[in-house]
């Protein structure tokens, strides 16, 4: 995953409001933006705003089902976005190791 994706994603997961209706997208397996409308304390026009974020960061896929469109959640960037912050986590985990190694004189760095 590029840098960009990563931030995309992230920054589509910075809001609490997409967060909520990724939610419930991975409750109901899909939903029209009506229909998700109901259940988040925003507008059916803010949530088919927040829906368009979600599907340009690749979050989720809208599909007409006749005459509406239904969204349904994408996992697999959610799952490359959280590798990513895994990889993150053991360089730095790594790097806290040395430097304790470095201060207890285990290690001559």
């Amino acid at each position: 995953m590029t840098a960009d994706a990563v931030g995309e994603v992230l920054a589509a997961l910075a809001d609490p409001t997409r967060r909520q209706l990724l939610d419930r997208l991975a409750v109901a397996g899909a939903a029209s933006a009506t229909a998700l409308a109901r259940e988040v304390p925003v507008t059916r026009q803010a949530v088919t705003q927040h829906l368009a974020v979600l599907d340009a960061a690749g979050l989720v896929r809208p599909r007409r089902a006749g005459r509406e469109v239904r969204y349904a959640l994408l996992p697999d960037r959610l799952t490359e976005a959280a590798a990513w912050m895994n990889a993150l986590a053991a360089r730095w985990d790594d790097r806290l190791a040395r430097i304790a190694a470095i201060a207890e004189g285990r290690d001559e760095a």
